[in-house]
Formats: C-alpha cells, sequence, structure tokens
C-alpha cells in the first residue's frame, strides 16, 4: 500500500488536450477601419468639384466693359480666386444647381435643394481635408449630410426615376439605413472566419482524396477486366449459370480505353504548357 502511495506521488497525472485553440489554426482578424461620416466614401459624393480656373472673374463682373479694358492688377482684384471662400462656394452652387433646375429660375426644386447641399457638402469635405480639426464646419459638414440623405430618402420614396436622375447628374450613391443594425464584434467574426477556414480544408481534402481516386480509376478497370474475363471462364468451365456477360466486359474495356485517351490528353496539354512558359 505504501509503495502505491509513493508511486502515486512520483507519477504526475497528464493531461493530453485534443482539441485546438484558435491560435493553432493561425487565422487572424483584424478590426476593420473605421471611416468618418464626413468622408466622401461613407457620404456617398464620388465625384469632387471641378479645379478652379485661375482666371475666372466675379459673376457678377463678367460683363462690365471697363473691366475687359482695365489693366492687369485691377483684373486680378476681380479674379475669383484671389476672393473669399464663400464667394467660390457661391459660384460652386450655383454651377452645380443650373445642371438639375427645371426652369432659369428654379432655385427652390427637390433637385434644386440637393444641388446646393452637394455644393456645401464636397467645398467643406475640401476643407476638411487641409484643417480637420475645424469643429463649426465639421458640424455643418454632419448637419448636411444627414439632411441630404433625408431628401434623397423622400424623394426616393414619392418619385424614383426622378431620384435616379438626380444621382446620376450629382455623382452621388444613396446607403439607404439598414434595417436591422449589428455590431461587428471580434468574437462573431472569428467564429466566421473559423468556418470559413474548415470549409477550405474540407474542400482541399475532398479535391486530394478526387484526385487520388482518379490516379486509381485506370489500375482498377484494368483488374475488373481481368477478374470478370476470369470469373467468366471458370463459369463455363464448370458449367454454372454465366453472370458475367461479353458486354460488361466490353463496356468496362471501352471505359478503360476513353480514360487512358484523357489521360494521355490531358498529359500532353500540360506538356505543351510547360514548354510555351519555358520558351
Amino acid at each position: 500500500m505504501n509503495k502505491l502511495l509513493t508511486i502515486g506521488h512520483v507519477v504526475p497525472r497528464q493531461f493530453v488536450r485534443d482539441y485546438a485553440f484558435k491560435s493553432d489554426l493561425k487565422i487572424k482578424w483584424v478590426r476593420p477601419e473605421k471611416i468618418s461620416c464626413i468622408k466622401p466614401e461613407k457620404s456617398g459624393d464620388l465625384a469632387k468639384l471641378p479645379p478652379l480656373d485661375p482666371n475666372e472673374i466675379l459673376p457678377d463682373y463678367k460683363d462690365s466693359k471697363e473691366l475687359q479694358n482695365a489693366s492687369e492688377a485691377v483684373k486680378s482684384l476681380f479674379k475669383l480666386s484671389n476672393n473669399r471662400n464663400s464667394l467660390t462656394t457661391r459660384y460652386y452652387r450655383d454651377e452645380m444647381v443650373r445642371e438639375v433646375q427645371r426652369h432659369g429660375q428654379d432655385f427652390g426644386s427637390m433637385e434644386a435643394k440637393l444641388a446646393k447641399m452637394t455644393a456645401f457638402i464636397r467645398r467643406y469635405q475640401e476643407h476638411m481635408e487641409t484643417s480637420p480639426r475645424d469643429r463649426v464646419i465639421k458640424v455643418r459638414l454632419k448637419e448636411l449630410i444627414e439632411k441630404r440623405k433625408k431628401f434623397l430618402k423622400y424623394l426616393r420614396r414619392w418619385d424614383y426615376p426622378r431620384f435616379e436622375w438626380i444621382l446620376e447628374k450629382l455623382d452621388l450613391v444613396y446607403k439607404p439605413p439598414p434595417t436591422n443594425f449589428h455590431w461587428i464584434t471580434r468574437k462573431e467574426s472569428l467564429q466566421k472566419l473559423t468556418d470559413i477556414y474548415c470549409e477550405n480544408i474540407k474542400e482541399e481534402r475532398l479535391e486530394a482524396y478526387h484526385k487520388e481516386l482518379q490516379a486509381q480509376q485506370i489500375p482498377y478497370l484494368e483488374d475488373a477486366i481481368k477478374k470478370m474475363s476470369f470469373v467468366r471462364q471458370e463459369q463455363i468451365d464448370c458449367d454454372v449459370p454465366v453472370t458475367v456477360t461479353e458486354q460488361q466486359i466490353e463496356e468496362a474495356r471501352q471505359e478503360l480505353a476513353r480514360l487512358k485517351e484523357a489521360r494521355e490528353a490531358e498529359a500532353a496539354a500540360t506538356q505543351k504548357q510547360s514548354d510555351d512558359t519555358f520558351h
């Protein structure tokens, strides 16, 4: 009894792990990068504002005859690029409204309002690229994007052809909110990645097993033809009912010939492809 107790104390129990940790599967999950709601990728703006012509004159002074005969120093004072940014924003707004308005005096329709908001949004996005800490413009930009989404949602519901037309004219993409919001979590993502990993392993093993069976087809048919011929001859010699017919043996031979031709053609194609690659 004392010896058994001593042996029990000396030999420790060994636990063998018969399962795998997630680290053993070599699955790595990286949290998707969070895109700010003010970025064009999230707001749905596919295009940016066109570059401003450096010689563009203020719209109110384009038809001025005195300005045409003025000196270059005076003309530079009336260039759009040398004036405040609000005038440039107004210029882009008017140009964008002119593309979608129903008539020359249309500034209050749904299309004109969406064009105005789009012009302001894209101007604010350009400003945020150079001044990302401007909180006032950032708040205005968020409000404008949400307001435009509501207008697009309303237009999509009540006038779908016009909704598609305005998206095409303004280069926009409308992303409706999901019916059921779902947070992306690490646990659930790892479960999906594990399922995909297991499915890939299963497909690889099935493909390897399929190739192994294909490699055994020709030897199997050759052996089957020999055995069927032997069994048929033995049944004839023993004067017992014949269960193996000549038709069965002939079908097996035809199948064997077809398989050999297919393998030879496949080998020739592979050899030709390797030669072309080499040359």
